[in-house]
C-alpha cells in the first residue's frame, strides 16, 4: 500500500508539472522593434515559418520610421517597449532608462553554452562594473579567422563608373578625389536619362551626421574612434579632432567644392530616406559614409542592373600640403571590433525573458546559424567536397531584395548575435565571405572593374586591418549614466551641426572667422567635460586589457 501511495504521489507531481512545461512551449508571438528602416518580410517567409514550426515563435516587426532618438524618447516616456528592442546606435538610452533586463541573470556556461562561448572572451569589455549585460553584440564576434573582403565601415566612396571613365587611376588623397569628380562632372553633367549628377553628398540627419563630423580622423591616418582621436603613440592621449588645426583644411576644401557646385545646399537638410533615394537613383558620384549605412542603396542599384553606379570605397588621406608636408599612411580598416551594446536587448515588458534568451541560445547553434546565414541546403546552397557553394540562380536570388524578404530572416538576423569568420570545417559563416563565392557573386561589371586594378576583392583598395587598440574603438564608450558628460557630448554634436554647414557654405573670405567662432563655441561647452571623461575611460580600458 505504501508503495502504491508513493507511485500515486509521484504521478500527481508529474501531472502537476505538465501544464507548466506545456505552457513554456506554447506558441507565442514576439514583438520586435528595429532601430533602422527595413522592409517587412513576406507573410509566407520560409525561414520565419521554419522558426514558427520548430520553435513555436512568430515575430511582429516594427521598423524605424523617422528620427531614432525621438522615437526612442517617446517609447521610453510611455514605457512602450517591444519584447525585443534594437535601439541601433542609441541603445545606450534604453539601457539608461531601465528598459532592458540584465541578461546575465539567465546566462551561464551550463544553461547557455552557445551564448557563453560567444561572449566569454569579451566579458571584460561587455560587462558593466556591476557585472550586468543588456545586449549580446550583433557583430564583431569572429570564430577562427577574420575575413576582410570589403570595407563595411567608413571610407570616401565613389561611383565605379567615374574610375572607369578616368582609366582606373589610384586615388589616394583628398585633392585627387575631388579633382576626379570635378573632371567627370564637367564632361558628364547628366546621366544617360538626362538627370544631373551631384558630385558629393553629406548626410547630416540625426545620429548619422557622422558623415559630416568624422572624416578628419581618417584623413590623418586613424581608424574610427567616433567623436575623438586617440593618439596611441602619446600615452593614448584623447582630443576632439574636429576643432584641431588639422581639421580646418577638410572643411575649407568642402567650402571650395560647394562654391564650384559639386556640393548642393540641400544636402544639409535632407533626411536619411531622401539621401538613400538619391544614391539609389545613381545620380550621386561620391560621399563619405559607412558601407552598412547605405547598403540598401547598393542593393537597389544592383537589383536594377545599375552596377556601374555602385560605389567603391577609397581610403583617402590628406595631401602633404595640409599636414606640414608629412606623408600619411591610411588605417581605415581596424582589427575585429565587438559591437558593444548593439543588437537586441530583452525589454522589461517581455513576459518570457528566459524563453527569449533560449531563443538566442538556439539560434547560435551551428545548425541554426547555417540556416540563418546560408538558408536551406538544396534550395539556397549545395555542398560539394565539404564546401558550401551556390548555383548561378542561387547567387542571383541572394542579391535580390524581394527574394530576401520572402526567403531569409534578414529582418531579424541583423540584430541577433551571430558567428562571423570561419566555421571549424573551413567554410565561411557568411556566404558573402566564402572564397569560392565572393568573386562569383559579383556582376560581370564588378569582376572586370577589379581585374582592371589587378585586385581580387574591394578590400584590396585598403591597407590590411591594423591591430585593434587595447581600448577597442572609443565610440563604444558609454556615458549615458554621466549626465554632465552626456550634455557636453550632445552640445558638442549640436555645435558641429550648427557651424560646420555654415563654414562649408560661407563666403571663402569668411572661413577664418567662422572657424575661429566654431572652435570657441566648442571650447565654451565646455568640451573638456567630455574629453576628460573619454580620456579616463580609454586609460581604464587599456589597463583592463593589459591585466592591471
Amino acid at each position: 500500500m505504501k508503495k502504491l501511495l508513493s507511485v500515486l504521489l509521484m504521478l500527481a507531481l508529474v501531472l502537476a508539472l505538465v501544464p507548466a512545461a506545456i505552457a513554456e512551449e506554447e506558441p507565442i508571438t514576439v514583438s520586435v522593434f528595429v532601430g533602422n528602416p527595413r522592409e517587412q518580410p513576406t507573410p509566407d517567409n520560409k525561414i520565419f515559418k521554419k522558426i514558427e514550426d520548430e520553435l513555436g515563435i512568430k515575430f511582429e516587426f516594427e521598423f524605424l520610421a523617422g528620427d531614432l532618438d525621438e522615437t526612442l524618447a517617446i517609447k521610453i516616456a510611455g514605457e512602450d517597449y517591444a519584447d525585443l528592442m534594437d535601439g541601433g546606435n542609441s541603445a545606450d538610452t534604453l539601457i539608461n532608462a531601465g528598459a532592458l533586463i540584465n541578461l546575465m541573470d539567465y546566462i551561464s556556461e551550463e544553461k547557455t553554452p552557445n551564448i557563453w562561448t560567444h561572449i566569454q572572451p569579451y566579458l571584460g569589455r561587455l560587462l558593466y562594473d556591476d557585472g550586468s549585460l543588456y545586449i549580446i553584440p550583433n557583430f564583431g564576434r569572429n570564430y577562427n579567422a577574420q575575413i576582410q573582403n570589403y570595407c563595411n565601415g567608413p571610407a570616401f566612396w565613389i561611383q565605379k563608373q567615374v574610375l572607369e571613365w578616368a582609366g582606373y587611376p589610384q586615388v589616394k588623397t583628398l585633392n585627387e578625389y575631388f579633382d576626379l569628380i570635378e573632371r567627370f562632372i564637367a564632361e558628364n553633367p547628366t546621366n544617360e536619362d538626362g538627370n544631373p549628377y551631384t558630385g558629393f553628398e553629406i548626410l547630416c540627419d540625426d545620429w548619422r551626421s557622422f558623415c559630416l563630423r568624422n572624416p578628419v580622423q581618417h584623413l590623418v591616418g586613424r581608424p574610427n574612434d567616433g567623436d575623438v582621436l586617440v593618439d596611441i603613440n602619446d600615452n593614448y592621449r584623447v582630443e576632439a579632432f574636429v576643432i584641431q588645426p588639422y581639421a580646418k583644411p577638410y572643411y575649407a576644401k568642402l567650402n571650395e567644392e560647394f562654391h564650384k557646385g559639386i556640393i548642393n545646399k540641400d544636402t544639409f537638410v535632407q533626411n536619411y530616406d531622401q539621401y538613400i533615394a538619391k544614391l539609389s537613383s545613381g545620380t550621386v558620384l561620391g560621399m563619405f559614409d559607412q558601407y552598412w549605412d547605405f547598403q540598401s542603396a547598393t542593393d537597389a542599384l544592383v537589383t536594377a542592373g545599375m552596377d556601374k553606379y555602385t560605389y567603391i570605397g577609397l581610403p583617402l588621406v590628406y595631401d602633404p600640403e595640409y599636414v606640414d608636408g608629412k606623408e600619411i599612411e591610411e588605417h581605415y580598416l581596424n582589427g575585429a571590433v565587438i559591437n558593444v551594446n548593439r543588437g537586441y536587448g530583452i525589454s522589461v515588458n517581455c513576459p518570457y525573458p528566459e524563453r527569449m534568451v533560449q531563443l538566442f541560445e538556439t539560434l547560435l547553434s551551428d545548425e541554426w546559424q547555417t540556416i540563418l546565414e546560408w538558408g536551406i541546403e538544396g534550395e539556397d546552397y549545395y555542398v560539394e567536397d565539404g564546401r558550401f557553394l551556390r548555383t548561378d540562380e542561387q547567387k542571383k536570388n541572394s542579391q535580390s531584395q524581394p527574394w530576401k524578404n520572402a526567403n531569409t530572416a534578414y529582418a531579424l538576423m541583423d540584430g541577433l548575435p551571430k558567428k562571423q569568420g570561419t566555421r571549424d570545417d573551413g567554410n565561411a559563416w557568411e556566404p558573402g565571405n566564402q572564397p569560392e563565392l565572393y568573386f562569383d557573386l559579383m556582376s560581370d561589371y564588378d569582376k572586370d572593374f577589379l581585374k582592371a586594378y589587378g585586385y581580387k576583392v574591394p578590400a584590396d583598395f585598403f591597407n590590411p586591418p591594423i591591430e585593434l587598440a587595447p581600448y577597442g574603438e572609443a565610440w563604444q564608450i558609454d556615458y549615458v549614466n554621466e549626465p554632465d558628460v552626456s550634455i557636453a557630448e550632445t552640445d558638442f554634436v549640436t555645435t558641429q551641426m550648427k557651424y560646420l554647414p555654415e563654414i562649408i557654405m560661407c563666403d571663402p573670405a569668411e572661413i577664418d572667422g567662422k572657424w575661429d567662432e566654431f572652435v570657441q563655441a566648442v571650447e565654451d561647452i565646455p568640451i573638456s567635460t567630455f574629453i576628460d571623461y573619454m580620456q579616463e575611460q580609454v586609460l581604464k580600458l587599456v589597463e583592463k586589457a593589459n591585466g592591471n
